[in-house]
Parts: structure tokens; C-alpha cells; sequence
């Protein structure tokens, strides 16, 4: 018995940074398959070469692997005329000790044409932008909370400890009173009162000690750059932002049906949630499908009947952090007590880290549903889900180990 071949006529390319390796793989009627392989450059006109070959053998099905950044260039290419199926590399490695560029494209083109690979998840050129747009931003803002901690780290070896008075050193107050000390660094003792707002004018004297240091110059120096770059990095994030809502603003019916969920009040949270996995939410077969992709399952490594591990996999490096700041955000507030009351139920039997990836995996479950039916949340769903049925039955035994659970103490009736 034979594999059943799916794709008649089908190419599979071995991607490189200069050049790439296409091998056409071709089955007539008899099941007999001929190969023809070609290597073409990664400059633009070698790949336009490789799309008028393809097309020439009328070949618009297309497997390539996912090799760093270097293959995007081949999908805009061929994106518009062939049928692309994206692959991560470990399932498509060719095998050890067999590896050549032409059989690596021909070990690609046998896996495809039996429809063996799992195509990654490719979202419309207008999501990819946003996507990638949304992942600089994301860059742009650990950036700024690393000039954060060198500022700080700079005040504090200058013997400044404006972090044991203010909650906030980046604050309006925290960040007038070091620019008050750069205009001068040996002169700590100018007032103080008209620099700081609020409540910070109660802790004058203790800010009077606070700023009671010595600043050398080489720290004043770097002082000066972490501040001015700070500040350019603010100045970039606000024009990256820019561009990202004028790209996100055909989707505001998604936006706004997501901003309904619990956690997600920032704008830019909601817009980062499209921009990974797309307005239409069909490529994900179902809400199961999407979780595991976001890598908010557990993974299946299980030999001679005994599970080797549960943790979730490393999938989803970019979409997992949201539902997961989301649920952390959800389960310290009373607002959502179908969520929190879960998170603590969760909790007392598998500890907090677990809990809170269970309520990501609810939350982006919840997500799922609503924008494929285009429906707000409903929190009366959950808390209807929660309710005991009315026929529930158990066994002594059963409702013994439950009342062990809630910390009651078991004791005979003749007792």
C-alpha cells in the first residue's frame, strides 16, 4: 500500500540567505514521479526567474520552510500566483547524514505531495504589516523600561534615593528634581517645594534626604545620554503608534468587540491581539486549535502509557504574553468574579502559575467565540457554565474526598 498522492504537480524549495533550491516534483497517471530541480538567486529578479519557471511547469502548489527571515522575500513574490504552504523546519528536516541543498528541496517536495506538512499559519499582507508594526512597538517599549533601570541605577550609586520616596521615579515630580540637579550638580540644596505636585509635598524632608548624594561627572554625562535617549524613544513609539492606528483602523468593529473582554482596556492590547491572529478567525478550525497554536496547552509527549510532561510548549511567543498579562490583570480585581472565583479554585490544587495560564486559555477561548460570531462578552455564559447541574450524583467515597478538599475534617457518625 501506497501513500495517496494529493498534489499531482508541486514544488518544494530549500530556502538560504543568497540563493535558493526549488525541486519540482511531477506524478503522471501511473504514480510514477519525475523531479527536476533548479538553484536561482534570493535577489528579486532571480526569484521573479523562479516564479516564471514555476509557472512555466504549471506547478502553483509550493512548500518551503521557514528558515529566519529569508523567506519572506520568496512569499511576496510568489504569493499572488502560486498556493504557498509555510513550513517550520523541524517537520520537514531531512535526515542526518543525507542532507544536500537538492535533496533537501527533493525531501520537501515528497513530504508536500502526500500532503505530510502542517503549513504554518499565514494571516493577509495587511495583518503582516500590523503584526510586524505591533512587534516593534513591543521592542520600543523594553527598550524605554531599560533606559528605566540605568537611570535608576545611575541615581542610586550617585547616593540618590528618590526610589525609597516615590512610587513612580519617571513621574512628573521623580523627573523634575534630577533635572534640577543635572543644571547643577554640586548644589543639592535648592528648594524644593515648586518641583513637586500633590502628595509628594508632605515628604519634603524626606526628599530633602533623598537627594542628599554626590554625583561625579561621568555620571552626570550618562545621566544626560540615558535622558536623551529615553526621550527619542518616546518621541519613535508615538510615531510608530501613529502609523499603527491609521493601519488599524479598518478593523475598528473587531477592535471594538474585543475591548469588551475582560483585561483588555488598552487600545494597542486589543490591536496586538488582531494584528497575531487575524480578523478571520475560520483558519483556526477551533477555539482548541487556537490555544494549542498560542501555545496555552499542554504538549503531548507520553511513551508506554505514562506522560512524560504537561508544561504548555514554547509556541506563541508573541500572542501568549497578552491573554497571559490579561488573566494576571482579571484575577486581582472583584470585577469578574466568574473568572477570579475560578483563578482561586484553580489555584488551591495547581498553584498560581498554572491557574493563570487556565484563565489566558479561557480568556482566548472567549475571544475566539466572539469574533467569529461578532458578539461582545457575556460573563453570564461563564457563570451559568459554573452552576452544578441539578441531577449531579456522587458516591460517599466521592463526597468525602470533595469535603477534604475544602479542609473539613472526617469523622465517624458514632463519634
Amino acid at each position: 500500500m501506497s501513500l495517496k498522492i494529493v498534489y499531482k504537480i508541486c514544488c518544494g524549495i530549500d530556502v538560504h540567505k543568497t540563493f535558493v533550491v526549488a525541486c519540482i516534483a511531477s506524478t503522471n497517471d501511473k504514480g510514477i514521479t519525475s523531479y527536476e530541480s533548479h538553484r536561482f538567486s534570493t535577489y528579486t529578479s532571480g526569484l521573479k526567474t523562479l516564479l516564471q519557471w514555476l509557472l512555466k511547469h504549471n506547478c502553483k502548489d509550493v512548500c518551503m520552510e521557514s528558515t529566519g527571515k529569508y523567506w519572506i522575500p520568496i512569499y511576496n513574490i510568489l504569493e499572488n500566483d502560486c498556493s504557498i504552504v509555510l513550513a517550520h523546519p523541524k517537520y520537514v528536516k531531512a535526515i542526518r547524514g543525507k542532507k544536500t541543498d537538492k535533496k533537501d528541496a527533493k525531501w520537501i517536495a515528497d513530504l508536500f505531495k502526500h500532503d505530510l506538512v502542517a503549513g504554518s499559519f499565514m494571516p493577509p499582507a495587511d495583518i503582516r504589516q500590523l503584526r510586524d508594526l505591533m512587534r516593534y512597538r513591543f521592542k520600543l517599549t523594553c527598550f524605554k523600561s531599560s533606559e528605566k533601570n540605568r537611570l535608576q541605577n545611575c541615581l542610586t550609586v550617585s547616593n540618590i534615593q528618590l526610589g525609597n520616596v516615590v512610587s513612580d521615579t519617571f513621574g512628573k515630580s521623580a523627573q523634575a528634581i534630577p533635572d534640577k540637579l543635572l543644571e547643577n550638580p554640586a548644589d543639592t540644596s535648592f528648594y524644593l517645594k515648586p518641583l513637586v505636585y500633590k502628595s509628594l509635598k508632605k515628604k519634603l524632608p524626606e526628599l530633602r534626604d533623598a537627594i542628599d548624594g554626590y554625583i561625579t561627572p561621568e555620571q552626570v554625562g550618562k545621566l544626560k545620554v540615558i535622558k536623551a535617549h529615553y526621550e527619542s524613544l518616546e518621541s519613535r513609539k508615538a510615531e510608530l503608534e501613529e502609523l499603527i492606528l491609521a493601519l488599524a483602523s479598518p478593523y475598528q468593529q473587531e477592535l471594538a468587540i474585543l475591548k469588551t473582554a475582560p483585561g483588555i482596556r488598552s487600545l494597542f492590547t486589543a490591536i496586538g491581539i488582531i494584528s497575531e491572529i487575524g480578523t478571520n478567525i475560520e483558519a483556526f478550525p477551533s477555539a482548541k486549535h487556537l490555544c494549542s497554536w498560542a501555545g496555552l496547552t499542554p504538549t503531548n509527549n507520553e511513551s508506554t502509557g505514562e506522560k512524560k510532561s504537561v508544561r504548555v510548549s514554547k509556541a506563541g511567543c508573541y500572542i501568549k504574553p497578552l491573554p497571559v498579562q490579561c488573566a494576571n490583570a482579571i484575577v486581582t480585581s472583584k470585577k469578574h468574579p466568574e473568572i477570579r472565583n475560578r483563578y482561586l479554585r484553580l489555584k488551591k490544587r495547581r498553584g498560581h502559575k498554572k491557574a493563570i495560564i487556565a484563565i489566558a486559555r479561557m480568556l482566548l477561548t472567549a475571544l475566539y467565540h466572539m469574533l467569529k460570531n461578532g458578539e461582545n462578552y457575556n460573563a453570564e455564559l461563564y457563570r451559568k457554565y459554573d452552576l452544578p447541574p441539578t441531577n449531579w450524583e456522587i458516591t460517599v467515597e466521592q463526597a468525602i474526598i470533595i469535603a477534604k478538599n475544602q479542609g473539613y475534617k472526617i469523622k465517624s457518625a458514632t463519634a
